[in-house]
């Protein structure tokens, strides 16, 4: 009898799990499928930085060098000399495919450092950009930047790939004002 029970207790468990409707994460109305598209290989990519007008953000961007559409991480990884970690996406969210046009470029844009006379700001001399966490990507030096001697980081964020890099400074005004 106590066997029975269990096994019209998971029976009903299971229905009601199926039954259940299906909660998915929120997803920016700029992120593409790209399901069937497969990852770029790190040949096909050409990886770029430069400081913007504002001494606080630098623009990323990758461009897709092969004949054929591909994907990179929605999310690129930014890192910033010796220091540990990358910079935050905003929004938040996880890794999963953004797809590149061939021969197009996608960009992003990361702020270094909210108040550059905060007194917890690190200096570094070099960021590294990489489109694939699987890749080691490519490193700048704050000169290659434009950006002098140093960049100044301090709970860096970074936007998810845009199709532009108005798109990219829109993003990051809109997340972090």
């Amino acid at each position: 009898m106590r066997i029975r029970s269990i096994v019209t207790l998971s029976t009903a468990a299971t229905a009601l799990l199926l039954a259940a409707p299906q909660v998915s994460a929120a997803v920016p109305h700029d992120a593409q499928p790209a399901a069937k598209t497969a990852a770029c290989p790190k040949t096909a990519l050409k990886v770029g930085a430069r400081q913007s007008g504002d001494p606080t953000v630098v623009h990323i961007s990758v461009t897709n060098k092969s004949a054929r559409a591909c994907t990179v991480d929605r999310i690129p990884v930014v890192t910033f000399g010796d220091l540990d970690g990358a910079a935050l996406p905003v929004p938040m969210g996880e890794s999963g495919p953004y797809r590149v046009a061939a021969g197009k470029t996608v960009y992003a844009a990361v702020r270094t450092i909210a108040d550059p006379s905060d007194p917890e700001a690190r200096s570094v001399d070099t960021i590294t950009v990489s489109a694939n966490p699987a890749y080691s990507g490519r490193t700048f030096t704050a000169k290659q930047l434009g950006a002098g001697d140093e960049v100044l980081v301090w709970e860096p964020v970074t936007t998810w790939w845009k199709p532009s890099a108005a798109a990219a400074d829109k993003a990051l005004e809109d997340a972090v004002g």
